[in-house]
């Protein structure tokens, strides 16, 4: 016991100079070190489910996007036919694009004109005829760069008082630092948990109310479908939101990189911008919004190859000027990327030599994910001090965490956050790696885990076989 709270509170102090993950991450490295050398542990092997990240947990890539980005990289692999004719088309077509004919070559800051203006394209389709314009677009190395970009344009350094963004709570990590290394404040408004994390235009009032006094709110971020809570806005509810924003004067921020990934059988991904443009011309040409999207996400999940992009909606020109001057700054997105984000927009259709195996891989994807969905909600809600919303689309289980009072005294005593303290045990005792749901900035008094459900089948029932036995013993060690 002496040696598990020597180890606790050495973790204890290094969470407070870094993010948990690379306390976590360094724990898991050593644990695999040990079980290396031949350690006797419960389990053989560590999983880990912390990131979304479905490469990484057993998922396989695309074959037509592989394909394709074979052939972009080694142009002779389209001598002959060891690839589909459509996969060789396709990459001619890309090469051609490119400047001296390699992706070796830089492109043009907002990204390869021609994918850009597919990009626009996709995005008229997606919102049934909305127009899309190319020059409202910019290819970005990944989601989380565009965005931190545009915070970069809202927050202002120099202000005597500082910018406030309202965002969600629970919130994907990344996107509130962001906020705050800008010099900026996060104003916390609370998803209702109880409601299946609900965004509610009641609790918007409430959070910007409270930020009086204390910063001068300019924006409202919003992720739909929800990172980490898993839930997806209503059309009545996005309606809410812009009306809110329209009459408080604030920038619209929509993260929307998980609109391929919906898994509830009453639910559908709509977008904001196409939301808006139905509302009428009073509201969409006036509001402004920033929307989101990603090649990491979804089916495709290439979270390595970094292709993101940001399609702005009735900004003023000197502000896209300025947007343009800043993104010029890393002079482009990764050209594997960029290709990635063109396959993702225009896959093989029907009659297309890729299709038949394009169709089955995406279909097994999207299967597995609405088991998973099924198993994670149905053995989490089956446990004592479990409770799981029901996950409706995003890659993502976000269970609330009832631990024992026992359990959140030895937390304190090692200077810990108790669901960190949890995801610790989890970690060493079960060979699970998972986050704690602290990261998140949860509701007072809560405590929760999060975990990717991007994963095979086979993998999840592990993960979950794992966790039942490890919180059965955990409840019973600290009842």
């Amino acid at each position: 016991m002496a040696t598990e709270m020597s180890v606790l509170h050495k973790i204890s102090s290094n969470v407070k100079k870094e993010a948990a993950y690379a306390v976590l991450d360094r724990q898991a490295t050593r644990i695999k070190e040990e079980l290396r050398q031949g350690a006797r542990k419960p389990y053989k092997e560590v999983i880990d489910v912390y990131w979304g990240n479905p490469h990484r947990t057993g998922m396989k890539p695309l074959s037509f996007v592989r394909q394709v980005l074979a052939a972009c990289l080694y142009p002779e692999l389209m001598k002959g036919d060891k690839l589909p004719a459509d996969v060789r088309q396709k990459a001619q077509g890309l090469l051609g694009e490119c400047s001296g004919g390699s992706v070796g070559c830089y492109t043009a800051t907002a990204g390869t004109p021609e994918i850009v203006h597919r990009l626009s394209e996709f995005i008229t389709r997606r919102d049934g005829g909305v127009p899309s314009h190319p020059e409202n677009i910019f290819i970005s190395p990944g989601s989380q760069w565009s965005l931190a970009n545009i915070f970069k344009v809202l927050v202002n350094r120099e202000a005597p008082t500082r910018t406030g963004v309202l965002a969600p709570v629970p919130c994907y990590s990344t996107s509130a630092l962001s906020i705050e290394e800008l010099g900026g404040a996060v104003v916390p408004y609370y998803l209702s948990e109880e409601q299946g994390w609900e965004l509610q235009v009641e609790e918007l009032h409430r959070a910007l109310e409270s930020a009086k006094g204390a910063c001068n709110p300019v924006a409202l971020y919003v992720i739909n479908p929800g990172n980490p809570s898993g839930h997806v806005q209503s059309r009545k509810s996005m309606q809410e939101v812009i009306r809110f924003v329209s009459e408080k004067r604030l920038f619209l921020l929509a993260d929307e990189v998980y609109q391929d990934c919906v898994h509830g059988e009453k639910s559908g991904f709509v977008s904001y911008k196409r939301v808006l443009a139905e509302m009428g011309p009073l509201l969409a040409d006036t509001v402004e919004l920033a929307s989101f999207h990603s090649v990491s996400k979804g089916c495709m999940g290439e979270c390595g190859l970094r292709g993101g992009y940001v399609e702005l909606v009735n900004l003023d020109p000197a502000v896209m000027k300025h947007i343009y001057i800043l993104c010029s700054t890393d002079s482009c997105a990764p050209v594997l990327g960029q290709i990635a984000l063109d396959l993702m927009v225009n896959p093989p259709q029907p009659g297309d030599p890729s299709y038949p195996l394009y169709d089955v891989e995406t279909q097994h994807i999207r299967t597995t994910l609405r088991h998973n969905v099924k198993r994670a909600h149905a053995v989490l809600n089956s446990l004592p001090g479990f409770c799981c919303q029901p996950v409706e689309g995003g890659a993502f289980a976000f269970p609330r965490l009832d631990l024992p009072p026992k359990a959140v005294q030895k937390a304190k005593e090692a200077g810990l956050q108790p669901d960190l303290f949890y995801v610790i045990r989890l970690l060493e005792e079960a060979g699970v790696l998972v986050s704690p749901g602290s990261e998140y900035r949860q509701k007072e008094g809560t405590y929760h885990i999060r975990f990717c459900i991007m994963m095979p089948q086979h993998i999840m029932e592990e993960v979950l076989r794992r966790l039942e036995r490890f919180h059965t013993k955990f409840m019973k060690d600290f009842s």
